[in-house]
């Protein structure tokens, strides 16, 4: 009888969609699991196709991609080294599953199918995928492993089924996207399986950006009497050994290993949009990034985050100053640009500005100036970024942030053009705080430079787009202090009005946001991706629809 087992768990990047590259990844993490002496190395949900695969996983021909690279990878395990737990769509009787596959001996010895699909949130599993059954552990070294996969254990069902039909370990292959909470929720949840069956979980998470959904890895395993043995590290690849021993009447038990320690919360938010911006660039094969940069604090987070994620040398900004600029502005801009060791080039607007007024004269004969003329700005800044990225290349990256986008205050074909956004889903309040985290502290795998790389005057001078004289965000706004409160009520909570008043907001400041917010769906449609972060991100999570005629009450 074995008395020891060897589980390589390999927390890695794939790419949805390069079925070959994945392939090689696998190669990887099992010529390192064999120098280690590994009996299994284990992979995560799906990763032979990346996940989330969306409807590129309902084509033949990827499926048929899919098996074959499958089966190749299985023919190798014929060298009587390291067998494979590899998550991969699996056809089985004309269904489609969401399957992990045992590769070992030079076949697929065996598979099991994903139970509880997830239809909430980021997921739309049941939309491409059949639910398994019931499914049974799977006889590895002479040890039941029980492979439960992802949601399967979120609810206890799977679980009991798997520990009443024999499972020694449960190995739990997971595609679990980053929230600025995940961890402890996981933790708690692996917590209440194990308090119900007693068996030990292998806690396996991907690691990468996946278009909005980041997943942060931080993966874990947990023991029979609920301590962590292994904790592995978050937003980075890494590949552990852990080693387990029978330990008689109470099963298996893991040794304890790598223990990685994990980020803050605000640390956390800023390697969740480094992360997710440079998988989006780099894996959409751009050669780097360009960006607007105001003199404002949007732009110097976000120039900040790409530096850190991409290297300086990667990343362009450029200053579109308009008369209503102020000297203040272009100081900033500039000194931002010093301190991350950025190109940074300057294109004035104003010529542009009164050609357009003057190609509109007679239409707009009798009408004077309003936010027309205010959005003709924000819009010939989008054009004029647009222009340069088709001519260099390299990604226009979206500033705008979540309270902005909640209320419509952004511009459509200005300062909403662009690729890709990492403050998308980060309210301004949480803005201020990354800001005066970042200048603190460097995350230890930013490319950037160490210390302060946004000015002061940055983050302490009053919001504004500077689109007329003497503006500022909060002539329009409510303060961004009760404008985040409430939208964080309306949106992550789906709060009522009453509620929120009773949280000490004044009704009309509630009614008022709620109306604005609804107005801006039109707008949020249009907007480009960018890093989700709560649990209610615009696009992914949250999906209301534009013509909509349930309304905020009047009063």
């Amino acid at each position: 009888m074995t008395d020891t087992l060897r589980i390589s768990l390999a927390q890695f990047n794939p790419t949805v969609g390069d079925v070959a590259g994945n392939a090689d990844l696998v190669r990887k993490a099992r010529k390192q699991a064999a120098a280690d002496q590994a009996d299994l190395v284990m992979l995560s949900e799906l990763f032979l196709c990346g996940y989330p695969p969306e409807d590129l996983v309902l084509k033949p021909a990827f499926q048929q991609a899919c098996r074959a690279a499958a089966e190749q990878l299985a023919a190798e395990t014929a060298d009587g080294g390291p067998a494979v737990l590899l998550g991969l769509p699996w056809v089985d009787e004309g269904k489609l599953y969401n399957a992990v596959a045992l590769l070992d001996g030079g076949k697929i010895a065996a598979t099991r199918f994903k139970a509880d699909l997830p239809n909430y949130g980021v997921f739309d599993e049941k939309r491409v995928f059949a639910a398994g059954g019931n499914q049974s552990p799977i006889n590895f070294r002479d040890v039941r492993l029980g492979l439960p996969i992802c949601e399967d254990i979120w609810g206890s069902e799977v679980v009991e089924c798997l520990a009443e039909s024999g499972a020694d370990i449960l190995l739990v292959p997971n595609g679990s996207p980053y929230e600025h909470d995940k961890l402890d929720v996981r933790t708690t949840l692996v917590k209440r399986r194990i308090e119900e069956n007693g068996r030990p979980i292998v806690y396996l998470n991907q690691v990468g950006g996946q278009d909005e959904v980041i997943f942060d890895g931080a993966s874990f395993v947990m023991n029979g009497d609920q301590m962590i043995a292994v904790q592995m590290p978050a937003f980075a690849e890494s590949q552990t050994l852990t080693v387990w021993k029978r330990k008689g009447n109470n099963g298996w038990v893991c040794e304890a290993g790598l223990m990685a320690p994990q980020p803050s919360v605000l640390e956390s938010v800023y390697q969740a949009m480094m992360l997710g911006l440079r998988d989006y660039v780099n894996k959409n094969r751009f050669p780097g990034i360009l960006l607007g940069l105001s003199g404002g604090i949007d732009s110097a987070i976000s120039a900040a985050v790409a530096v850190d994620a991409l290297g300086a040398d990667r990343v362009r900004a450029f200053m579109l100053p308009s008369p209503y600029t102020s000297d203040d502005s272009i100081v900033d801009a500039q000194k931002c640009a010093d301190l991350l060791g950025i190109v940074h080039d300057t294109v004035p607007i104003e010529r542009a500005m009164h050609a357009f007024e003057e190609m509109t004269r007679d239409v707009f004969a009798g009408r004077g100036h309003d936010v027309t003329e205010e959005n003709v700005q924000s819009r010939i800044r989008g054009v004029t970024l647009m222009a340069i990225s088709n001519k260099l290349g390299s990604m226009l990256l979206t500033t705008g942030n979540k309270s902005e986008m909640s209320v419509g205050y952004a511009t459509l074909y200005g300062d909403m053009c662009g690729g890709y956004s990492v403050l998308k889903d980060i309210y301004k309040t949480m803005v201020y705080k990354l800001c005066d985290w970042r200048n603190a502290h460097k995350p230890a795998d930013a490319l950037g430079p160490s210390g302060a790389v946004m000015p002061e005057r940055v983050i302490t001078k009053a919001p504004t787009a500077e689109l007329r004289p003497n503006q500022t965000d909060q002539d329009s706004l409510p303060p961004y202090e009760i404008l985040d409160g409430i939208l964080e009520c309306l949106i992550e909570h789906e709060m009522t009005v009453e509620q929120i008043v009773a949280k000490g907001f004044e009704r009309a400041t509630v009614l008022r946001v709620w109306r604005m917010l609804d107005l801006a769906e039109y707008k949020r449609r249009q907007a480009p991706p960018g890093v989700k972060i709560t649990s209610r991100a615009f696009g992914r999570d949250r999906r209301y629809p534009i013509t909509n005629g349930f309304k905020a009450p009047k009063q």
